[in-house]
């Protein structure tokens, strides 16, 4: 399906006035913005797949800025992926704080190579405990405590402060290497005898049982100072050679604050986004109509090189 006239005129505008073809790129977040998820099950639509593929095809890099772990992506959808890029393929993961490239062996096997990483300070995770502490203090006993460490093979631990509640969490986070119960003082020694890239708090329980001093947001991310999104699009953009300013960058929610340093932001099923490029963002209503401006886009690329 073609772009309507406005948002073509709008991907014409960013391309005659920036140098996409010769220093620019992709960057975008995964979940709600190039991949569909629908009962649990992940999904790259048919036209996102058309559109990487013709953007691959031109050499211009293409990144992935996600939340997500390195072994998330790669369980999920790095095949799937990995079968449109045909080459390692560059990330910035855990909200900025660990870059690197997924990877197939020649044996087939996906494994994560670091480019470089951010993990907290002890400091840090000093303050993450004392927040932990006081939920405790609380009796709020639904808390969930998400960590993960700079060593990617170890994937996504979470503490739980009920050894009654282990099984349970096992079963509802199945992307969880391993999910165990200690004290805090254990809790505090785990956290300080690794290098720790993001710590996620969650209470688990419905919205409406929460208390009002536990605010209205229940995820909580927690990364070194500085380090966000926005701060590994500059580094991974650095250490590719590529400029944001002459790239594209797309995202679904108030963390993709690389959105800011593009040349043109791409807003996916969220009206209400407020980031704003250098040029005004085109505001779309899914993934699948991501892919047909990546598509166009490619295309705009082709007409030059004739």
């Amino acid at each position: 399906m073609a772009l309507p006239a406005s948002q073509s005129a709008q991907l014409q505008h960013f391309f005659n006035h920036s140098k996409f073809d010769e220093c620019g790129g992709l960057i975008t977040d995964l979940d709600g913005t190039a991949i569909h998820e629908f009962e649990g099950h992940y999904s790259i639509p048919q036209s996102v797949q058309l559109g990487l593929d013709k953007i691959y095809d031109l050499g211009r890099p293409i990144v992935l800025n996600t939340l997500r772990f390195p072994l998330s992506v790669i369980r999920t959808f790095g095949k799937e992926w990995y079968k449109i890029s045909n080459a390692p393929i560059p990330t910035v993961l855990m909200n900025g704080s660990q870059l690197g490239y997924i990877m197939q062996t020649k044996e087939g096997n996906f494994l994560y190579n670091e480019i470089d990483a951010f993990p907290l300070e002890p400091n840090e995770i000093d303050g993450v405990l004392q927040t932990i502490t006081s939920f405790i203090k609380n009796n709020d006993l639904d808390l969930l405590v998400f960590y993960y460490p700079r060593d990617w093979q170890k994937g996504e631990i979470i503490w739980t402060p009920l050894a009654d509640k282990i099984e349970t969490v096992q079963k509802k986070y199945q992307s969880a290497s391993k999910v165990y119960s200690c004290s805090l003082e254990n809790l505090q020694s785990d956290l300080h005898a690794q290098e720790i890239c993001m710590i996620f708090l969650l209470i688990d329980v419905p919205h409406d049982r929460l208390m009002a001093y536990q605010h209205t947001k229940r995820n909580n991310f927690f990364t070194r100072k500085g380090i966000d999104k926005d701060f590994g699009a500059q580094k991974i953009a650095d250490h590719l050679q590529f400029e944001l300013k002459h790239s594209i960058g797309a995202g679904d929610s108030e963390m993709d604050n690389f959105l800011r340093s593009v040349g043109l932001a791409i807003h996916v099923a969220n009206p209400l986004l407020s980031y704003e490029s250098l040029l005004p963002p085109i505001k779309v209503k899914n993934s699948s109509e991501f892919g047909e401006i990546l598509f166009e886009l490619a295309a705009m690329q082709r007409n030059v090189i004739g």
